[in-house]
């Protein structure tokens, strides 16, 4: 049964393009490994670890803190590198549109931000 975090859609999207990631990047040139897979691994799992850390803290203040200094600049540096990989060429269709799909995450992650200031007292 899903937990609370589980249920976040900024998280599920954030997850599942991870995964993403990770099947993708197994295309890439293996002399990208300790460039653009290393890379992108890092960033796109650190999208979701944040949210993950994000959804247990107590202070408004701090999830929010976590939400667009850190959710949202990963994101951003994964988009940016999957935008990157297709221009040199690796798998360029699938990288585009996994790249969209990081736009997808940021955009999620702004609505979210709204919806804690809204919904939740300092």
């Amino acid at each position: 049964m899903p937990t609370g975090l589980e249920n976040l859609k900024i998280y599920q999207m954030a997850a599942a393009a991870e995964i993403e990631i990770y099947k993708l990047t197994k295309k890439y040139p293996r002399d990208e490994k300790y460039r653009s897979i290393d890379q992108l691994r890092r960033s796109s799992s650190s999208v979701s670890n944040n949210i993950a850390e994000m959804y247990n803290k107590r202070s408004l203040k701090e999830k929010i803190r976590i939400l667009n200094d850190i959710v949202k600049c990963e994101a951003e540096e994964t988009k940016r590198n999957l935008t990157i990989c297709a221009k040199k060429g690796f798998c360029e269709d699938e990288s585009l549109k996994l790249s969209d799909k990081y736009t997808e995450i940021i955009k999620a992650t702004s609505g979210y931000i709204r919806f804690l200031k809204n919904n939740l007292q300092t």
